[in-house]
């Protein structure tokens, strides 16, 4: 599991990428969110398969 330092440093790196872009519309920024918020979910379902898959073979018959 990736330490809070880590992740910290991460979170602070995509917000560093964000700040210089100028605020255009409402429309491209609903956009970005949902964009972020679909890469999100995405990440946390295929970790959500993954332990489903690992629990499963981890299993004794």
């Amino acid at each position: 599991m990736a330490s809070p330092r880590v992740s910290a440093g991460l979170l602070l790196g995509l917000v560093s990428l964000l700040l210089p872009l100028p605020v255009v519309e409402a429309v491209e920024a609903g956009d970005a969110v949902a964009l972020l918020l679909g890469f999100f979910l995405s990440v946390t379902g295929i970790c959500a398969c993954l332990g489903v898959y690992a629990r499963r073979r981890n299993e004794q018959p």
